[in-house]
């Protein structure tokens, strides 16, 4: 076996018991050699089945031509190959939106456990860690590409971090492999084109470690990601505790908790706990967690980003998305006993039980509505949810049911969803975040 042979068995030796491995392959030089790279290993080598998918983005002529190129590839290594066509989304950003569609295929295509691979090497690794550097990234995306992280049911991997292009090149040239030159890697328009077809030669002529040298700073900075991460582990375990609310399904955080740490390590705390829930926010951006924070007790401050919003109530932070961004649309259905109501952008409520008989209506507090408690007598909505410490956003999303225009039971809050003999309550499923979810 060659070295490089030996670096990408040796890379790969913790998922050799993985159900399946899917190499995305463009037919362009690196996925080309990892490929023939793999199906040679097979022959000696006891490995998990080999399999290959193939993108067509549908963005340029050439690429037509590309799927025939890829199954002659494959047919001669006696590899199955998938092709997917996929359509890229318009937008700013055409090589973010065809990365999206791409690995949105990728995702679909993988069964559980099972990886793709792909074919980044430390060239990549380098040139991924300038970009970001260049635009102002810290640490998290500094430590540039992962070896490893999930993907759909699987896991993505990247064996080849460890090995250069030219290592690649030599190894394509010795084999007499051929590949695909995609004509937009030099368009030079694209930033990372320029990078690597400008910036990183000039470095590499007088620097020629510099690509080994980036990649290691690129590691050293994910082991330092790490740490941060569980240092935000520690920080956010005391601040996770259960919410009084177990009936709201969003999440929640202590904010005096938080506030019991330093400034740098609430943005590390916050960062981890954001990360999958939304882009991070930029620098100036930030100044958006200090207002949230030191508002006033009474207040009801916001922080808008990119895929929700992070809202304060009575000391607790909440992150709200999807239908939790759109105001309810106001109902008035006419209800019966053992009934489910599915609410426009606010969830669903159900009736269990029997309703007695009269013209029972479903919808939202208005105001002057007031609910009679057992010797309490008639107690206006906003007193009792001050009272109950109700999230303000969640208030006016409250389903209420009423009896000839009298707010009879509002759902979910005890002792006041239904009747006292407990023979009928009002249940409220709200809606989840699912739509801000990144």
């Amino acid at each position: 076996m060659t070295p490089v042979h030996i670096r990408l068995l040796d890379a790969l030796q913790p998922w050799l018991g993985a159900p399946g491995w899917c190499v995305a392959l463009s037919g362009g030089l690196d996925s080309t050699v990892l490929l023939h790279l793999l199906a040679s290993l097979a022959q000696r080598e006891a490995l998990p089945p080999l399999s290959a998918i193939h993108i067509h983005h549908g963005l340029q002529v050439e690429a037509d031509a590309w799927p025939t190129h890829c199954r002659e590839l494959c047919a001669a290594l006696s590899v199955p190959l998938q092709v997917d066509y996929v359509q890229v989304a318009p937008g700013a950003s055409l090589e973010r939106a065809a990365r999206e569609a791409r690995y949105a295929a990728f995702a679909a295509r993988l069964d559980t456990d099972e990886l793709l691979l792909t074919a980044q090497h430390r060239d990549d690794q380098a040139e991924t860690l300038l970009f970001r550097l260049l635009r102002g990234a810290g640490v998290q995306g500094l430590s540039a590409m992962p070896v490893s992280r999930a993907l759909g049911a699987g896991q993505l991997v990247r064996p080849l971090l460890n090995c250069s292009r030219d290592e690649l090149l030599a190894y394509a040239r010795e084999h007499k492999l051929t590949w695909i030159e995609d004509p937009s890697n030099a368009d030079e328009r694209f930033s990372r084109n320029y990078l690597r077809r400008q910036v990183l030669p000039a470095l590499l002529g007088r620097w020629p470690q510099a690509s080994a040298n980036m990649a290691r700073s690129a590691a050293h900075l994910s082991e330092a990601a790490q740490l941060l991460d569980e240092l935000a582990q520690q920080d956010m375990a005391a601040a996770q505790g259960a919410a009084e609310f177990a009936w709201l399904p969003l999440p929640n955080l202590a904010l005096p908790t938080l506030r019991d740490l330093s400034e740098s390590r609430q943005r590390n705390a916050l960062r981890y706990w954001l990360r999958p829930l939304t882009a991070m926010p930029d620098s100036e951006h930030w100044a958006g967690w200090r207002a949230l924070r030191d508002a006033a007790p009474d207040a009801a401050p916001i922080w808008k980003l990119t895929a929700g919003e992070l809202r304060r109530s009575d000391e607790r932070l909440w992150w709200v998305a999807g239908d939790w961004l759109c105001s309810p649309v106001p109902v008035n259905v006419t209800l019966q006993g053992n009934q489910q109501v599915v609410l426009p952008a606010n969830g669903t409520v159900r009736i269990d039980g029997q309703l007695p008989s009269g013209n029972w209506q479903l919808g939202y507090r208005q105001g002057g509505d007031q609910l009679l408690l057992p010797g309490r007598g008639h107690r206006d909505l906003k007193r009792l949810f001050n009272e109950l410490r109700v999230p303000a956003f969640v208030r006016d999303r409250l389903p209420l049911l009423r009896l000839d225009n009298r707010v009879m039971a509002i759902a979910n809050l005890p002792g006041m969803q239904g009747a006292a003999d407990g023979s009928w309550q009002l249940h409220w499923q709200p809606p989840t975040n699912d739509q801000g979810l990144s």
